[in-house]
């Protein structure tokens, strides 16, 4: 796992990541049903394999209150303390975000690196973003989430650039760090500006030449990319990790009735999504805008498949993007035992398929429901772009 800001600034990850040994502290306020607990607690475990790190112990506590200084209570920082100095951690994994100053007292506390939820998932988008797009998008996602943390955690900055004549008098490293940090975002910026506009001339000709396009939603692991390269020619890569695909992939898809659209896979959506990593969806937002249809990718075996909707539903809408005609394809039939919520969630939600994205006879009727959906769309979809500065001044 990438736990230095050298690490997270790097954005060429070694292959080989030495794994570490974790502590997850589960700490839940207000009432919260104890089935989505378990499963949080399970999603957070492989949100941990695929950054680095086993978690080899869970501690729990239900809170009245949420510490403003430390998030837990002062006896369960104890308790921790004591796990830590028995089974020796490497590091601290919190089920919720937490503010800087909760993470800094935290580390004080604890002696050891303590991260959050969003910290964990940023480190795995950058160990998985590949292009230079995503890559721009990731870092961003970082710094923005890096600088209110600069205070007290010895974090090194040579990489953001700097060097003689970087220090103004009487500056301190700190206000230094940060004008670095500042001025590392203003550059990416401009880098990601040029790629907007490159996209928005192969947009204006696919708008030319009325090539439809959709793209693929959905929970991260709902399946999407194996669902990509099973309809098209992709090779995206398809594993069962969560946030395996982060770069956005567009390949041509003919359809039965001989129509031809372009169908875009994205990075898998997550809840409680928090604004550093919204901010990350950028890619996902411009391709979301441009698409005639969205095709909802749902894991109808997941036992919190309702609250996995849920979430990608609220995502949609925070983006803007709840309007779009959306038909949702229930995947992964093949691991379904009892389909009683299934036929519940079918009813709520049409148009709808069933598939299972490894059988060919599924993907011949996913195919026949876009085209038929196709056709049903009459609207004109807008494809104005948020401007550059909106959208940064949204997450402010």
């Amino acid at each position: 796992m990438c736990l230095s800001w050298e690490s997270q600034n790097n954005l060429t990850h070694s292959t080989s990541i030495k794994k570490e040994k974790a502590l997850l502290v589960v700490a839940n306020s207000g009432n919260i049903l104890p089935h989505f607990v378990e499963y949080q607690v399970e999603e957070l475990r492989k949100l941990a394999r695929t950054a680095g790190a086993d978690i080899s112990d869970v501690c729990t506590q239900n809170l009245k209150s949420i510490n403003s200084a430390t998030y837990i209570g002062k006896g369960k920082i104890e308790e921790i303390k004591q796990m830590i100095y028995e089974k020796e951690f490497d590091i601290i994994l919190f089920n919720h975000d937490l503010s800087p100053v909760q993470q800094r007292n935290l580390e004080r506390s604890f002696k050891i690196r303590t991260i959050d939820r969003t910290e964990l998932i940023l480190d795995i988008f950058s160990q998985h973003a590949q292009t230079k797009d995503g890559q721009i998008q990731v870092e961003l996602a970082q710094l923005r989430y890096l600088r209110p943390r600069l205070t007290g955690r010895g974090i090194e900055l040579s990489r953001l650039g700097g060097g003689i004549g970087t220090r103004g008098p009487g500056e301190t490293k700190l206000e230094v760090d940060r004008r670095k940090i500042d001025n590392r975002i203003s550059r990416l910026r401009k880098d990601w500006l040029k790629i907007r506009k490159s996209r928005r001339l192969q947009r204006k000709s696919r708008q030319r030449q009325n090539i439809d396009t959709t793209v693929l939603i959905g929970y991260t692991n709902a399946g999407k990319s194996t669902l990509l390269n099973r309809l098209t020619t992709a090779k995206v890569l398809a594993r069962d990790q969560l946030f395996s695909t982060v770069d956005t992939t567009t390949r041509r898809l003919v359809l039965p009735d001989g129509a031809t659209l372009l169908v875009s896979d994205t990075v898998g959506f997550i809840s409680d999504l928090p604004a550093p990593l919204l901010a990350a969806f950028r890619a996902t937002l411009e391709v979301v805008e441009e698409a005639t249809l969205l095709l909802h990718v749902v894991d109808a075996s997941s036992p919190i498949m309702e609250e996995q909707i849920h979430a990608v539903n609220e995502i949609l809408a925070s983006l803007e993007c709840s309007q779009k005609p959306v038909l949702t394809i229930f995947n992964k039939l093949d691991q379904i035992e009892d389909d009683l919520e299934l036929k519940d969630m079918e009813r709520c939600l049409e148009p709808s398929v069933r598939c299972s994205a490894l059988h060919d006879i599924d993907l011949i009727e996913v195919k026949d429901k876009i085209a038929m959906l196709l056709k049903q769309t009459k609207e004109t979809i807008q494809n104005a772009p948020v401007e550059e500065d909106i959208f940064f001044q949204r997450f402010d």
